[in-house]
């Protein structure tokens, strides 16, 4: 002790001779080392906190879409956006603005300084995913004054900018992966570090793609509208699940689990809808065969359930499968009924799960969570085509998509030989599977779409919805979601209006950005149902 006291005194008078500027001031920001880390000290960190995001506000955009409904009914349906005084829902803006924000910009720096330039490409890749998820979730944001440490107050990008934003971060980051001078990816530390595709350049350049065509896509209510563009895009994107990206959770403590996973605990009193459920039952309008009644092996003299039922849904504990009414939620069966309300998605009765709980779907601790697949681009290739007119194109591109999903989904079935028997008698319908064009309809692309992004693709189902405007504006022979059906009334707040769009995130706009908000009229009790600009005809 009495030598640890000495060395203090030591140092210390060399402090006081030396003088404070040469000794103390390391930095030239206080806030944080000059020197950049490796960028692979970055990027899981990053990966994970994009992922977690999505799955946050993923939550509460898939009441809009009826993926799901909470148990109560409509008080999470119908209202969520209309109260500015809550950061709840607005975890996406966090991360790309503050958990990415300068860690990502810092990243890609050093990737550039350390000749890293797969580093550099999947920077731009992820800061492009992120622009991409978040003005399709909130509409108008900051991006070109995003990241100027000299303003304390920053405007708000029209979605125009921020789309032109996306594509030209998508060039830059596949121009960088292509490049072949510097480090390979086992020499940068990136096949380490890449929770997604291991290190993989040409799965990331797949993944540039895919999100090139996401992002062109949007524009179909646009007279700027390219679907051959979007095609192409998708051609050189995805070529199989074997692409699909996923990030992974070792689900071992809290910190590392999957978002969903009944050790987080954040999804248990959620419950399957109605909608989804008519989906896969036979009972859509859109979505059944004559042939198939009768004919499920399991519920006997009922239509044939869609295999992937099993897979993606919860049962009642009398083994039926049944959802819920966004309105209702679980209050329209009594006391007595009990065993024919849907268990929760970790497949128990109740409100909590057990660790790890019966697996459904990618609802477990170290489940992997989806952020494309190659069947989501699939059917986005099936409407290109179809509103270009291209309709075998577009059948070829459907097929692919199901078959995809199908086979995707296969992995998670209770009983593998029961989905495959499913599933041959589904593939064999002409219904599902047309055989020639004049089968297909754009409902079937958009509702077998809706099918393969339930439960992680919240903010794709929601654009579509937009984009469509969640049928209003069609008779139920013209709908393009049929089966599907806004909540009635709507929140007293909305102005008998759906929502279309998130508020921006309370503890940093709300608080220090009023005046900026100001201009979007986001002060607005009905802000959340303005609607966005990608869906706007023009």
């Amino acid at each position: 002790m009495k030598k640890i006291r000495n060395i203090c005194l030591i140092i210390a008078s060399v402090f006081a001779f030396a003088g404070c500027d040469d000794y103390l001031d390391v930095n030239t920001n206080p806030n944080g080392p000059d020197a950049l880390l490796q960028p692979e000290l970055f990027l899981p960190q990053i990966q994970s906190e994009l992922a977690v995001a999505v799955q946050w506000d993923g939550r509460f955009t898939g009441f809009y879409t009826q993926n799901w409904a909470y148990s109560t009914g409509e008080e999470y349906s119908l209202n969520l956006h209309s109260n500015p005084l809550s950061d709840f829902y607005a975890q996406l803006w966090r991360a790309v603005y503050w958990s990415m924000g300068y860690n990502l910009a810092d990243m890609i720096e050093s990737g550039n300084v350390n000749e890293k330039y797969d580093f550099v490409g999947v920077g731009y890749i992820l800061r492009a995913y992120g622009w991409q998820m978040l003005t399709d979730y909130h509409g108008p944001v900051i991006v070109t004054e995003a990241f100027d440490s000299e303003k304390r107050t920053f405007n708000y990008d029209s979605q125009e900018v921020v789309y032109d934003e996306i594509e030209r971060l998508l060039l830059l980051g596949i121009e960088n992966l292509e490049r072949t001078d510097g480090l390979n990816s086992a020499e940068s530390g990136l096949m380490e570090a890449d929770l997604i595709y291991e290190g993989d350049r040409e799965k990331w350049k797949k993944f540039a793609y895919g999100l090139l065509a996401i992002n062109k896509h949007r524009l179909t209510n646009k007279s700027s509208y390219d679907p051959q563009e979007v095609i192409d895009y998708v051609d050189n994107a995805l070529a199989g699940n074997s692409d699909n990206a996923q990030i992974r959770f070792d689900g071992t403590v809290s910190r590392n689990t999957n978002f969903f996973g009944p050790r987080r605990g954040n999804i248990g009193r959620y419950r399957q809808t109605k909608f989804m459920v008519g989906l896969l039952d036979g009972t859509n309008p859109e979505l059944t065969d004559a042939s198939l009644v009768g004919v499920d092996p399991v519920y006997v003299g009922e239509h044939l359930k869609d295999p992937r039922i099993t897979a993606m849904l919860a049962p009642s504990p009398d083994g039926q499968y049944r959802g819920v009414s966004p309105v209702l939620g679980v209050n329209e069966w009594q006391a007595a009924e009990a065993d024919q309300v849907p268990k929760n998605f970790w497949n128990e009765e109740g409100y909590s799960g057990s660790n790890p709980s019966p697996q459904i779907y990618f609802f477990n601790n170290d489940a992997l969570f989806p952020l494309m697949t190659y069947s989501q681009l699939q059917f986005i290739k099936s409407e290109a085509a179809w509103i270009a007119g291209q309709k075998s194109v577009a059948l070829n591109a459907y097929t692919e998509g199901v078959t995809a999903h199908i086979d995707f989904a296969r992995q998670y079935a209770p009983d593998q030989d029961l989905y495959d028997l499913r599933k041959a008698a589904y593939l064999n319908s002409d219904v599902y599977l047309p055989t020639t064009a004049d089968g297909l309809t754009l409902s079937k692309i958009m509702l077998q779409k809706y099918i393969a992004t339930w439960g992680w693709g919240f903010f794709e189902t929601w654009s579509d919805m937009r984009r469509y405007h969640y049928d209003q504006d069609k008779d139920a022979a013209n709908s393009v979601y049929k089966g599907f059906e806004l909540p009635d009334p709507l929140y007293f707040a909305n102005n008998e209006n759906p929502a279309y769009r998130a508020r921006p995130r309370f503890n940093s706009e709300y608080m220090w950005n009023q005046q900026a908000l100001e201009e979007l009229n986001a002060f607005e009790e009905d802000y959340h149902t303005y609607e966005t600009w990608f869906s706007k005809p023009e």
